[in-house]
C-alpha cells in the first residue's frame, strides 16, 4: 500500500486502506482484461479529548464508524477487444457519530446517514495511440475521487461536517475525523499522455458539499515525468458557489483563480523523498501565496528501516484552503488540524516525521508540528506545539489496528486569546479498526 508520504500520519494510512479499491476488494470475477470486485470497507474509531475547541467547556469522548461498500470493475471487450478498456464503479456510505461529538464542534452525535458515495465510468485507451503512450487517452465523468498532484490544492472532497455545524444543514452525515465521504458529485476528467514523459489533464469538477459552498470549478495540469522526478503546472478557475452555504471567504470562490508549480520525486537518490509546491490564489479580495518544501530519507539498511521526514509550509493571511482537507488531506497534526486550528490559512508550520518499522506488520511513529499565526495574532492566536505517537499494526487481511496518543499546546487558550477550552497541554488519545475485505 502506497500512503501519502508528506504526512506519514495515522489517518493518511487508515484513508488509503479504506479507498483504494484493489486493497480493499473480493474478486467476484476475473477473466483476461475482465475484472469485477465487491468493494467492502469498515472504519471504526473512538477519541478522547480533555478539552474543547468551539466554546464548549472541558472535554468530550465519541465515537466514529463507517461502512462503505459497492462494486467496480473493467471489461476490455470492445469491438475487436483492441478498442480499450471501460472501467467503473458504485459504492454506497453508511456513516454515523456517537457520543458526545469531536472537540471542534462540526458533529453532536446524532449523525446518521446512508448515500451512493461513487458511481463513474471510464475508459481507457490501451495502444490505440500509440504516440500517447499506454493507456494515454484516459476520461471519465460521474461521482469519484479526483486528486491534483499531491492534493495541496486538491485532494478530494472530504470535509464531512455533522448536525453541530450551520444548524444541521451542512451536515454530510458525521464520521468527521474518519472523513466517510470523498468523492466530488460531479465530475468530467479527461487525461492525456500515460503516466510517463509530458502528460497533462482537463477537469469539471462540482462539489455537493454544502460546507464547500457547492464549488465548481475547472481544472488543467501539465506535468513531465522521468526517472529524478515529476514537475508539474496547475491552474484552477473557480465558477460558480451556491450563495446559500457560501461564507465570505466561500463567496470569492467565484471567478477565483489559482496557480501552482511542482515538483516530486527521489532526484536520482535511492531511498530519498522530495517535494515542493508553490501556489498563488487570485481573488476579488486580492493575491494570497502559499508554498512547501520537504525533504525525507529511508535508513533502509538500519534495522527496522527507520524513516525521517521534514516539511515547512506557509500559509498566506487569507489564503482559501480550498480542498485540501479531509482524511488523506493536508491536515497538519491531528489535534490542530482537526480540531484547533490553525486550518491552513495565515499560518506557518515546521513539521518532522519519523517512522520505524519494527517487523512487517507493525509501523510506529513519532509527528511532531511547530505552528506560527502570521497575522492578526491578538485576535486570534493560534500558535502551538503538537507531538503525536502512533502505531499501525496489520493483525491480518482484514484488521488493522491504529491507536495514537497526541500532545497539543496552544499559546494561547479561550481566556486570552485562543480556542482551547482550558489552560495548558490537551491530551487526545483514540484508536482505529479498519476492517478491509
Amino acid at each position: 500500500m502506497q500512503f501519502f508520504k508528506p504526512l506519514f500520519s495515522l489517518t493518511v494510512w487508515a484513508a488509503a486502506c479504506a479507498l483504494a479499491a484493489p486493497a480493499a476488494a473480493s474478486e467476484l470475477y476475473k477473466e483476461g482484461n475482465d475484472l469485477l470486485n465487491a468493494d467492502v470497507t469498515a472504519v471504526f474509531g473512538a477519541m478522547h479529548s480533555r478539552y474543547n475547541y468551539d466554546g464548549r467547556p472541558g472535554g468530550t469522548s465519541w465515537r466514529e464508524g463507517f461502512v462503505k461498500y459497492g462494486l467496480s470493475g473493467q471489461t476490455g471487450r470492445l469491438g475487436s477487444g483492441s478498442a480499450g478498456t471501460v472501467y467503473g464503479g458504485l459504492a454506497f456510505v453508511s456513516s454515523g457519530t456517537w457520543g458526545n461529538g469531536d472537540a471542534g464542534g462540526m458533529t453532536n452525535g446524532s449523525e446518521r446517514r446512508t448515500s451512493i458515495e461513487d458511481a463513474f465510468l471510464g475508459w481507457r485507451s490501451a495502444d490505440l495511440f500509440p504516440t500517447l503512450g499506454k493507456d494515454g487517452l484516459d476520461v471519465s465523468a460521474g461521482r469519484q475521487v479526483v486528486k491534483v498532484g499531491r492534493g495541496f490544492l486538491i485532494n478530494d472532497d472530504g470535509l464531512n461536517a455533522g448536525n453541530a455545524l450551520g444548524g444541521g444543514g451542512l451536515s454530510r452525515g458525521g464520521a468527521y475525523y474518519i472523513a466517510a465521504r470523498h468523492s466530488f458529485a460531479n465530475t468530467a476528467v479527461l487525461r492525456l499522455g500515460g503516466q510517463e514523459g509530458l502528460h497533462g489533464s482537463a477537469m469539471w469538477l462540482k462539489s455537493d458539499n454544502r460546507a464547500q459552498a457547492r464549488t465548481e470549478m475547472g481544472v488543467g495540469t501539465l506535468e513531465y515525468t522521468a526517472a529524478p522526478g515529476t514537475l508539474g503546472l496547475t491552474y484552477i478557475h473557480g465558477i460558480d458557489v451556491d450563495a446559500r452555504y457560501a461564507d465570505p471567504a466561500r463567496s470569492l470562490r467565484k471567478g477565483m483563480d489559482m496557480y501552482s508549480l511542482r515538483g516530486e520525486g527521489n532526484a536520482g537518490i535511492e531511498n530519498a523523498d522530495f517535494a515542493f509546491e508553490f501556489a498563488r490564489q487570485r481573488k476579488d479580495t486580492g493575491t494570497d501565496t502559499a508554498w512547501y518544501a520537504q525533504a525525507g530519507y529511508e535508513f533502509a539498511d538500519l534495522p527496522w528501516k527507520p524513516k525521517l521526514t521534514y516539511r515547512y509550509v506557509r500559509y498566506g493571511k487569507n489564503w482559501d484552503s480550498f480542498f485540501t482537507g479531509g482524511y488523506m488531506g493536508w491536515l497538519q497534526g491531528e489535534v490542530a488540524g482537526n480540531y484547533a486550528g490553525p486550518f491552513n490559512t495565515n499560518t506557518r508550520s515546521h513539521h518532522v516525521a519519523l517512522t520505524v518499522k519494527p517487523t512487517e506488520t507493525l509501523t510506529l511513529g513519532a509527528l511532531f508540528f511547530d505552528f506560527r499565526t502570521l497575522h492578526d495574532r491578538a485576535a486570534l492566536n493560534l500558535d502551538g506545539r503538537e507531538l503525536d505517537l502512533y502505531a499501525e499494526w496489520a493483525v491480518n487481511e482484514h484488521l488493522i489496528i491504529s491507536p495514537l496518543v497526541g500532545l497539543y499546546k496552544p499559546a494561547a487558550w479561550a481566556a486570552n486569546g485562543g480556542l482551547q477550552s482550558g489552560k495548558g497541554r490537551n491530551v487526545y488519545a483514540q484508536v482505529l479498526f479498519i476492517m478491509p475485505f
